[in-house]
């Protein structure tokens, strides 16, 4: 920390590990603001427990069906949050109108608690108010029927379960619409679009097990101690083990350095800690490209100088494509590899050799990789430096994406994509008796565009921040309100429900807690983790409040009051969640004797043909790719053009914020800051705490976040990140990885201005 930094509010160095006791205390804080301290320890025992209710969180695995920490900080926090003594009642809303709200923050709309009743907007009041369930849905099948199927959107949030989504893309199909634009679509769709086209299907292909045998992890662009801080306790075990876990990331991140076992004694005692990363490049923002090739570069010509390196036999009879991606690597100049990525020849070359000595690698990214122009062809170059060595398919090696939402892996097996096969459309037609659309709907880019321009007239959110979590807000916002319906179900109050249509209307459900009792008895629902793994999820506690429904339920009555000639007995399936299993198996392959499976503890997991060597693509055998040179950011107009990253404070968990601080970097009471490194910042001649605009830099772009403090961090040259969502406002909507539509959160041009000499300091 340089002393002679001038002191800037809320702006303090933080020296312990990742977990210990920082991670109790913030527990601890969590449970008092939020729950009745009698109730909160029997609640969070029954996390990701056999009979109790999966995380809310993260979608990391559980060992055995039981959480490494049985919870962790951060999804403790998710669980208190949700399970919050707090009520937003028909009262509140009679004394808050709309316009009031909207002024608050999202930490401050979300702070006040669960909802408790159904809602409908009225204009003339600028107020919510309660509406009978039946009543709203009367008058939202009016208005759907009313509308082209294809004028209506389907949203739907990782949180979701299995049963939810079924029925959600159920209803959607039955009307006549593959728009799904879902939370997929901002984050790993690359994933879901890249690997299949790499590897024949669009999952990672490793399992819990396998890092217990693997001989090395090389983590890229992801951050585990906040967005899946799970992940902590199986790298932690690495760690100790002597297994070297090698880090790419723009940002010194805390997790990734030093963490403590909060379940320990002997860290917790002693206040120790473990080493995590046994090295770390801070590569810069959009570099992954140029350091993977690097790697395959140099893995290429110790081959070509001693051999043994390659897999030589995996390729031949696994793969196809070598030769043309071989050759694009040797045409890529190091020079243009150490520019692009920030990192010296010489350190790409020592994770090469540390590959090459490995017989067992996982590679594990986040959306690091995924949120950029070039996201898919990240992940394929991913794919490729694994299949060099023949590490798919084999104990302790492969490919492991790292999903955000518990579910948003599951909801993309049961039919939530806007880009449906074939042979689903075809099973869906013939155990339901409709024929769904076969055209290609909207994604989640493609949605918003079509509410900008006046072509979308309805959205129906499953959950979710729709507007918040979508780029340029400028333009988001706005189109919101042009529409004629949008249908929110949620838990909690967000600023999305606030930007309200002609007609708006938010639905409370139960959370992942809660008892969800339905004719038969109490219910469980599924998600699938990030490892295929599907298991049950089943609430015990009283909800917050009788007006509550699942979501399930509310998916139901929608669908009921809208298809006035439906082909399925909506009600009959809610009345037992083993219904709408059994069509899940009829209509998706993999779910075999899915109601037996789930009744055992940690569930089944999901087929992955390429664990067997077994690989769905068009080849019959795995893919190389070609990425060609590794120009994947040079855009930007003018000089000074840095790479801006979002990112999510330690707080908070998607757009979700649970208080203002951001411990392991430092940061308290405050999220209007810019982390700059020192180099730059004299480039630029700016200071620790100086006040500052920042533009887009791009071509036509008029995206602007003013007043920002800046704040002197360790991070990758020419890099700089900044808090999402608010940060969101600088990413214009089309600037996006064309094969996947995903937005490009981690890498958009910016310039950064200083306000005035006057206002330098606060």
């Amino acid at each position: 920390m340089n002393n002679k930094r001038r002191s800037v509010p809320g702006i303090r160095h933080y020296d312990g590990p990742a977990g210990g006791w920082g991670a109790l205390k913030a527990t601890a804080i969590a449970v008092r603001t939020q729950m009745d301290t009698f109730d909160a320890p029997a609640t969070l025992l029954r996390t990701n427990q056999p009979d109790g209710f999966d995380c809310p969180g993260c979608a990391w695995p559980d060992k055995e069906h039981k959480s490494t920490f049985q919870f962790c900080e951060n999804g403790a926090k998710a669980v208190t949050w949700e399970a919050t003594s707090k009520r937003v009642t028909p009262a509140f809303f009679a004394e808050n109108t709309v316009t009031s709200l909207l002024a608050k923050s999202d930490f401050e709309l979300e702070g006040y608690g669960r909802l408790t009743h159904p809602l409908q907007y009225h204009p003339q009041s600028d107020t919510f108010r309660p509406v009978e369930w039946e009543q709203a849905f009367a008058r939202i099948g009016e208005i759907l029927r009313g509308l082209p199927a294809d004028q209506v959107e389907f949203y739907t949030s990782g949180r979701a379960s299995n049963e939810a989504a079924y029925l959600f893309q159920l209803f959607a199909r039955e009307l006549g619409t593959n728009n799904f634009p879902d939370c997929s679509n901002m984050c790993h769709e690359a994933t879901s679009v890249g690997l299949p086209r790499s590897i024949g299907i669009g999952k990672g292909t490793v399992s819990l097990e396998d890092f217990d045998k693997t001989e090395l992890v090389i983590s890229i662009g992801h951050n585990p101690g906040t967005n899946h801080p799970r992940m902590m306790g199986t790298l932690h075990e690495l760690a100790r083990r002597g297994v070297p876990v090698i880090v790419f990331n723009p940002l010194r991140e805390r997790a990734l350095e030093r963490f403590a076992d909060p379940q320990s004694v002997i860290e917790m005692a002693t206040y120790g800690s473990t080493d995590i990363a046994s090295t770390y490049f801070q590569v810069k923002a959009g570099g992954d490209a140029a350091a993977l090739k690097g790697i395959a570069k140099h893995l290429l010509q110790f081959e070509s100088l001693r051999g043994g390196v390659l897999d030589h036999d995996f390729i031949a009879s696994h793969t196809h494509g070598f030769e043309a991606f071989a050759a694009d690597i040797a045409a890529t100049a190091w020079e243009a590899i150490e520019s692009e990525s920030g990192l010296s020849r010489n350190d790409l070359e020592k994770v090469a050799d540390a590959y090459a000595k490995s017989n067992a690698t996982i590679i594990t990214y986040g959306m690091g990789i995924t949120q950029h122009n070039k996201g898919t062809s990240n992940v394929r170059l991913i794919a490729d430096l694994l299949l060099l060595r023949g590490n798919i398919g084999k104990p302790g090696a492969g490919i492991c994406p790292l999903r955000g939402h518990s579910n948003v892996q599951g909801n993309r097996t049961v039919g939530i994509t806007e880009k449906p096969t074939a042979a689903f459309l075809s099973r869906l037609e013939e155990v339901f008796g409709f024929t769904p659309p076969a055209e290609h709907g909207h994604d989640a880019v493609q949605a918003t565009q079509a509410m900008i321009d006046g072509r979308a007239k309805a959205l129906l959110c499953l959950g979710g921040n729709f507007a918040v979590a979508m780029p340029d807000h400028e333009r988001v916002f706005p189109a919101m309100r042009t529409l004629d319906l949008s249908v929110h179900v949620g838990t909690k109050l967000n600023r999305t429900h606030l930007l309200t249509a002609k007609e708006t209307f938010i639905f409370p459900c139960l959370g992942r807690t809660e008892l969800d009792m339905q004719l038969t008895g109490r219910q469980s629902v599924t998600v699938e983790d990030s490892m295929s793994m599907v298991h049950a999820s089943s609430g015990k506690l009283k909800p917050a409040s009788p007006e509550l429904r699942s979501e399930p339920a509310i998916v139901a009555g929608l669908a009921s009051a809208t298809l006035s000639r439906t082909r399925v007995n909506w009600r009959d399936l809610v009345a037992d969640y083993d219904r709408i299993r059994e069509l899940i198996e009829k209509t998706l392959p993999g779910f075999d004797r899915y109601n037996e499976r789930i009744r055992i503890p940690g569930g089944f997991r999901m087929p992955l043909p390429p664990t067997e060597r077994i690989w769905p693509t068009p080849t019959g055998k795995a893919m190389f790719s070609v990425f060609e040179g590794v120009d994947e950011n040079r855009k930007g107009t003018g000089e000074n053009i840095l790479r801006l990253v979002t990112l999510r404070s330690h707080d908070q968990y998607n757009t979700t914020i649970y208080a203002l601080d951001d411990r392991y970097r430092g940061v308290f009471g405050r999220r209007d800051v810019l982390f700059m490194n020192e180099g730059d910042m004299a480039q630029l001649g700016l200071e620790h705490g100086d006040r500052v605009d920042i533009t887009t830099a791009l071509e036509g772009s008029v995206q602007r976040l003013e007043d920002i403090t800046v704040v002197a961090y360790n991070i990758a040259s020419g890099t700089v990140g900044a808090y999402y969502p608010e940060a969101n406002v600088l990413v214009p909507l089309d600037y996006l990885d064309k094969e996947s539509g995903t937005p490009s959160y981690k890498s958009v041009p910016i310039r950064v201005t200083l306000r005035s000499k006057e206002i330098r300091a606060l």
